[in-house]
């Protein structure tokens, strides 16, 4: 055998071995999931458990499985394990990462459960009135109230009006801040707008001492970093261009554009235009840049139309410093996202940022049509839709929603430095990282009758049979707390 043919050899005996181990994998997943009194898994069994630990349907990621369950699967209510092995093929890391607890928030079910609690907490909450300026806000009724997280490994949760189209208004800025800095650079754009809080009203007539408005977060920064998006297209092309950038941060999911409150807005932007003028007068603009419009096109942009679960995804690929968490993608470069919530901590929630990232502790960009777009670096990208404002123009509930999450979990930026002084929660933590090894945390599951982490060990390869230095076993410490259903599973896998 010559040495080309044996390396051809030697590849295709690692690639089978290779299969073979995956194989193993998914029968012990398949296992687990499994049943002890069924010949097969239960589809509806395996979908739940995706659902649970935040893998949806809709997940772009799994899209071959669920396509494989809706076209080939002949017994809709049963899957077998060669079945199961062939649908998840594409997908399997996917899907064993999640079930697992691999994971930025490994017990997922348990983390949305407490989000219910601070929603249903937060809804009682009849505060503030929807924004009146702009006719067709008005419309929307102040009862709507909707909340989605999307972490930075896809894990979805929506609750409420989640799925309604709202107007993205002011929230729709970052993403205006983002494509400026990455089509002209952070020299060229912050040499027409500051990144100074203003310290007055978001529409306050006024620059700051190099004749730029304060930051790209308020009316006449957005108004100036529109300016600089794609000025060479054609209008429609280059709101085209935006919308398609929404798509790709929101995971291919696309938005709307909501005509009649763009001309309600262009009906009632005296002061937007007053703003436009008063940079004009002293050459903040670009050269060349046409102000009508640069302002028919911020108008548009603030027109467009989205939902809580694609707001939510795309703050979670601003969490995950530019990369969409659902396609893979990498939309904005790590100094484009390092900028732009840097701006949101300090600038994006109007009058209330200071006091509100003070308190809260993380990123946010509120919108008078009440969305709140939410930042938690490293961890997730949430946003919470409430109509009703308070007086600074903010979700009266995104705000309250804010400031509960913070009371349970330690989200604020600085929560680490007073680690060993806090009562929070931290849901990224995992079993292991607190308690020891894999073994220590099963064993320590079955004692408390966590028979989900029993799972999510089992699957992850942890040996149920293994006992810690005193030589007990999971089901020794499951049958002498009385956890019997933790104990007939441990003998059925034993």
């Amino acid at each position: 055998m010559d040495q080309v043919s044996h390396k051809e050899v030697t590849n295709k005996d690692t690639k089978i071995s290779s299969n073979i181990i995956k194989a193993d994998e998914a029968e012990v997943l398949y296992n687990t999931l499994k049943e002890t009194s069924s010949k097969n898994l239960s589809v509806k069994i395996l979908i739940n458990e995706l659902k649970n630990n935040g893998i949806l349907n809709n997940d772009p990621r799994i899209r071959s499985f669920t396509n494989h369950l809706k076209y080939n699967l002949k017994n809709n209510d049963f899957i077998t394990v060669e079945e199961f092995k062939i649908a998840t093929k594409e997908c399997f890391s996917i899907i064993k990462s999640a079930l697992s607890g691999e994971f930025v928030i490994p017990d997922f079910e348990k983390f949305t459960s407490e989000l219910e609690e601070i929603f249903n907490t937060v809804k009682k909450n009849k505060n503030g009135a929807v924004a009146d300026y702009i006719p067709q806000l008005k419309k929307v009724s102040a009862e709507k109230f909707g909340v989605s997280i999307c972490t930075i490994d896809g894990q979805r949760w929506s609750h409420g009006d989640c799925d309604d189209f709202f107007s993205i208004q002011s929230a729709c800025k970052p993403l205006n801040y983002c494509l400026a800095l990455e089509e002209n650079g952070e020299e060229k754009v912050h040499k027409h707008v500051g990144s100074e809080p203003s310290g007055h009203s978001f529409n306050e007539i006024t620059l700051d001492h190099m004749k730029r408005p304060h930051n790209p977060m308020i009316n006449a920064g957005a108004i100036m970093t529109s300016s600089l998006v794609r000025p060479d297209l054609c209008p429609a092309d280059r709101f085209e261009y935006v919308l398609n950038n929404w798509t790709r941060i929101c995971g291919g999911s696309e938005p709307r554009f909501n005509n009649s409150v763009y001309l309600s807005e262009l009906g009632t932007a005296d002061r937007n235009f007053a703003l436009a003028y008063f940079m004009k007068e002293h050459g903040t603009f670009p050269k060349g840049s046409n102000l009508q419009e640069t302002l028919e096109f911020y108008f548009q942009c603030c027109s467009i139309d989205l939902t809580a679960e694609q707001v939510a995804v795309a703050a979670s690929t601003m969490a995950l410093n530019g990369m969409c968490p659902l396609t893979g993608e990498k939309v904005f470069n790590a100094n484009t996202l390092k900028n732009v919530l840097a701006l949101m901590s300090t600038c994006g929630m109007y009058d209330y940022s200071g006091e509100f990232f003070f308190k809260v502790g993380f990123p946010a960009k509120s919108g008078v049509g009440g969305g709140l777009l939410i930042v938690i670096p490293n961890v997730m990208g949430i946003c919470v839709w409430s109509p009703a404002l308070d007086k600074n123009g903010n979700s009266v509930r995104g705000i309250e929603f804010c400031q509960e999450l913070v009371k349970k979990y330690a989200f604020h930026n600085y929560d680490s430095l007073a680690r060993s002084d806090s009562k929070k929660c931290d849901p990224r933590k995992k079993d292991a990282e607190e308690i020891g090894s894999n073994i220590v945390s099963l064993i320590y599951a079955a004692y408390n009758g966590d028979l989900e982490a029993i799972k999510r060990y089992l699957i992850k390869g942890v040996d149920i049979n293994q006992g810690d230095y005193d030589g007990r076993t999971a089901l020794h410490l499951a049958s002498a707390e009385g956890h019997e259903k933790c104990v007939n599973f441990l003998i059925s896998k034993g």
